[in-house]
């Protein structure tokens, strides 16, 4: 009986607190908002619980796939279209790239002047300075690490309408963290030459504040201007007709420096036809059933729903309708209560506060980026390992009869499948009695101790060594590093089914590692929750969360542990 390898994953043992499902808005229609509640962290043993709850849901799913000897019925993936790419836009790369040039050389004036002021006025005592080249390489080096700090605080991210007050916190904070940080960055790099001094810090650190605010609120005043005349402009879309959408209209008209253009209203009247073909200049561009188009053919980059009484249930079913477009999705909170599955974030546009449900992070140029990081860090990973995975070539081979690799189809971006690359664990045939009772309803799933393992193969599973071949799939653009782990066919059809928005993780490369599987969510696991996961990430991607996942991931290998 020939038995084939089995889907598996890295992950952890340990599930972080799940993503938080409900956030009470405000009622009030124009209020300070209120930060959502942090969740409580889940033990281990109700994350055990949580995923027994679901297994036997999934085992009554997957029974119904054909037991060895019938004839299996054509595997029909549900397709879908390829969702709309984002274009990548050159003025908000230009607008950002000028925003980090005009902070490095605010950064370098102020801890340059630091240095003088302590070193060649007559404000302070004469002492020692170190030499120009020393100086140079320290304030170089501060600089890059404050600039680091900058990126990873997320203050190149070019939010309309945020509070300047809100901003000059995160400076704040953020020259606090990346000053400090370049002190030991300074000490491992220049080592012995770097001479540390305390009222150069400390007067560097009180410049650097105020000189970068002071040049981000000027930096602000141009970039408005240039958004009053047509530059940056983003196209915005009103979900509403009444009193609530006629504030949030106004408020964007008058406010043009925020660089938003009404492209339209969406009547939400229910009425098959629309009555009023404009309110003022605005026009009406139909009703909900033709918002999915109206974003498209408009070329929409946000929508703002703005609805007086909304239900929770009115709300789920607009978002619904928009979840394949590339938009992000604001909600003006107008007494409701909005229930989501991923995190809420609330901000505000010129006072009026709105609530994300969500904010398409991998578009543009983030895209892009996503896909050289992948091209880099594969490559590197491939030449760095290429001697052990020909050592692991040898020794699969020498181990007994069968093919080196493991090529299984998978489901990845928008339903398309593909041959994911392992290397083989498996043996090639075994006989029926060696084969212990798998899981009920789970064919193909591996148990502990499972038989058909080769030895070489159950300590490649341990360390998630036979995983390293997919670099290959990276390297050329069918995989990402981190994403949603990819499933087989027949399972892809069973879960799109059963499970609300699954497919929706299929609008990304399926990755290698992902966080659901760091999460502890690998194997048998929910499904569901692997799937709110997902979501999450999709939604709410940057380097530095990849880098997370990354060196979660790494650890995970070296433990060993809760993979067979």
């Amino acid at each position: 009986m020939a038995i084939q390898d089995t889907p598996r994953s890295m992950g952890s043992a340990n599930p972080d607190p799940p993503i938080p499902t409900t956030l009470a808005a405000s009622h009030a229609p124009v209020v300070e908002p209120t930060r959502p509640p942090q969740p409580r962290p889940i033990t281990p043993q109700e994350a055990e619980d949580a995923a027994r709850q679901v297994s036997h849901a999934r085992a009554e799913r997957t029974r119904k796939l054909p037991a060895d000897g019938q004839q299996a019925g054509p595997v029909v993936i549900p397709s879908m279209p390829p969702a709309r790419t984002a274009p990548a836009r050159l003025t908000p790369l230009v607008l950002v790239l000028a925003q980090m040039l005009l902070d490095v050389v605010m950064l370098a004036t102020a801890f340059a002047l630091a240095y003088w002021l302590r070193f060649e006025s007559d404000i302070e005592r004469k002492v020692i300075a170190p030499d120009t080249a020393t100086y140079v390489a320290m304030l170089s080096t501060t600089v890059g690490t404050v600039l680091l700090t900058f990126y990873f605080s997320k203050l190149y991210s070019l939010k309309r309408g945020a509070s300047r007050v809100d901003e000059f916190y995160k400076i704040a904070a953020a020259v606090s963290i990346g000053t400090v940080l370049s002190l030991a960055t300074n000490s491992l790099l220049i080592g012995e030459r770097f001479k540390y001094s305390n009222s150069i810090l400390l007067l560097g650190w009180l410049l650097a504040i105020l000189f970068v605010t002071s040049m981000r609120l000027f930096y602000s005043l141009v970039v408005g201007e240039l958004r009053k005349r047509g530059l940056d402009r983003s196209r915005v879309l009103v979900v509403g007709s009444g009193p609530t959408a006629m504030v949030v209209v106004e408020r964007l008209k008058n406010h043009r420096t925020l660089g938003y253009e009404v492209v339209g209203i969406i009547d939400n009247s229910g009425s098959e036809s629309v009555q009023l073909p404009s309110v003022g200049k605005i026009p009406i561009l139909g009703n909900l059933t033709r918002l999915a188009d109206v974003v498209r053919k408009r070329r929409v980059d946000e929508v703002i729903v703005a609805l007086q009484g909304a239900s929770d249930k009115q709300l789920r079913d607009i978002i619904g309708l928009m979840q394949d477009e590339t938009v992000s999705i604001k909600i003006y909170p107008d007494a409701f209560q909005l229930m989501t599955q991923n995190e809420v974030s609330v901000g505000e546009l010129s006072g009026i506060p709105l609530l994300t449900v969500k904010d398409v992070a991998l578009r543009g140029w983030n895209r892009r980026l996503k896909r050289a990081f992948d091209f880099v860090f594969s490559l590197f990973v491939l030449i760095v390992t290429s001697p052990f995975m020909l050592l692991i070539a040898l020794a699969i081979k020498l181990s007994g009869p069968g093919p080196v690799f493991f090529i299984q189809e998978r489901v990845g971006l928008d339903s398309a499948p593909f041959q994911l690359v392992k290397f083989r664990t498996m043996k090639q045939a075994v006989d029926e009695d060696e084969v212990p009772k798998l899981r009920e309803g789970m064919p193909g799933w591996t148990v502990p101790n499972d038989p058909r393992r080769t030895a070489i193969g159950a300590f490649l599973r341990r360390f998630s060594l036979d995983e390293l071949p997919q670099f290959f799939n990276v390297l050329i653009g069918e995989m990402s590093v981190v994403g949603p782990r990819p499933e087989q066919p027949e399972y892809v059809e069973e879960f799109a089914k059963s499970i609300e928005d699954y497919l929706r993780r299929h609008r990304e490369k399926a990755g290698i590692t992902g966080w659901a599987q760091v999460n502890g969510l690998r194997g048998d696991s929910s499904i569901e929750v692997r799937t709110q996961l997902d979501l999450y990430y999709v939604e709410n991607w940057s380097i530095l969360f990849d880098l997370k996942i990354i060196v979660r991931t790494l650890v995970t290998m070296l433990r060993g542990k809760n993979a067979y």
